[in-house]
């Protein structure tokens, strides 16, 4: 196979945990006899640093030209002020956009032996394994109106979905849980909104066209109090981007930390594969940032952007040898357990195990 991969390793600890992904990537290459075309380009407040806007004209034909995109993270404080044309953050919205990338989803699974390594009961997490397929173009992120009046004293943004927008994000929500366990619980607000409204109509008429998959609605807050004290419950959680934006950064609370979350976003052009952590600018530099997340989106990118299913399980099979080993990362650390490894000490182990083929469980 030969494939092009845009990486955007972005600010904060992005660069590393982007360094960690393309040196798994280059483990899976070589055992499977690929060849990866990773090119590196600025984006969010590395490219403001360095004159440009958040996403420069280059970045953004590099990206529709690659096979598949891997983000780090954008975020810096230092741009916290200002227009939203001067933020890191646009960047994405509006990566998103030029991809036609509309699904994003953010598996979250409780890997074994770390069950302990939350703020929740073991009992409770342990054999979680749910997915969050959040909407991701539309809803209050993208509406129109938006703004701050002229007198600076108030704002507003819109919150608005389409009929279709609801339905081909459900449809996607479906499959997904077709070739799980197959039950979705979609999640709206809609006693209380228009939107939701429409939400709940629509997703029951594309249920009802997937008889085999059980659909139930919850409102977003009894779904986020079930999420933090009953997760096995669920399976494919199918939400707006507003509330799914939320609920999967809780999925972090949930399996131990939002270091070991990875994220795909597909619909579009190859796809776009993120850890969901943030920059965590105080983290950058000392290589204490867990890579897990950003690796387990290159697998993701294997799966989905490049259909080598194979060379994912490889890569997802290797890091759950290495955390069964007893490795972990600051984030995993609990009270009582071995010293933390670093980084890129946990990077090299991962990509080890890849190289060497590490059965389930090794």
């Amino acid at each position: 196979m030969r494939a092009t991969i845009a990486l955007l390793p972005g600010d904060g600890i992005g660069p590393e945990v982007t360094a960690a992904a393309e040196q798994v990537l280059r483990a899976v290459a070589g055992r499977f006899g690929h060849a990866f075309t990773m090119t590196s380009h600025p984006v969010g407040g590395a490219a403001l640093r360095a004159g440009g806007p958040p996403l420069p004209d280059e970045t953004r034909e590099a990206c529709l030209a690659a096979d598949a995109v891997l983000l780090g993270a954008v975020g810096d404080p230092a741009f916290d002020r200002g227009s939203s044309e001067g933020r890191p953050e646009t960047a994405l919205l509006q990566l998103r956009r030029a991809l036609g990338v509309f699904a994003n989803l953010r598996p979250a699974r409780v890997w074994p032996g770390l069950e302990d390594g939350g703020a929740f009961k073991p009992d409770r997490v342990a054999g979680a394994d749910l997915l969050i397929v959040r909407e991701l173009t539309g809803g209050i992120y993208y509406g129109e109106p938006r703004g701050v009046a002229d007198d600076g004293r108030s704002a507003f943004n819109t919150m608005r979905y389409s009929r279709p927008e609801i339905e081909r994000i459900a449809e996607v929500a479906f499959e997904s849980a077709a070739a799980r366990r197959s039950r979705v619980t979609s999640v709206d607000k809609a006693n209380v909104l228009e939107t939701s409204r429409l939400w709940r109509e629509v997703v029951t008429e594309v249920g009802a066209r997937h008889p085999d998959v059980t659909l139930e609605h919850q409102y977003v807050d009894a779904c986020a109090l079930l999420l933090a004290t009953s997760p096995k419950q669920f399976d494919v959680v199918l939400s707006g981007n507003l509330f799914g934006d939320i609920l999967s950064d809780e999925a972090g609370a949930v399996v131990g930390s939002l270091g070991l979350l990875p994220s795909a976003s597909i619909g579009g052009r190859g796809g776009l594969y993120e850890p969901v952590h943030g920059s965590a600018p105080a983290l950058a530099g000392r290589d204490v940032a867990n890579p897990i997340g950003a690796i387990a989106s290159a697998a993701m990118l294997l799966r989905h952007a490049l259909g080598a299913h194979a060379e994912a399980d490889a890569v997802e099979r290797a890091i759950g040898s290495a955390l069964a080993a007893g490795l972990r990362t600051a984030d995993l650390v609990t009270d009582g357990q071995a010293t933390a490894v670093s980084g890129s000490a946990m990077t090299r182990e991962i990509a080890a195990r890849v190289g060497d083929g590490a059965p389930p469980g090794a």
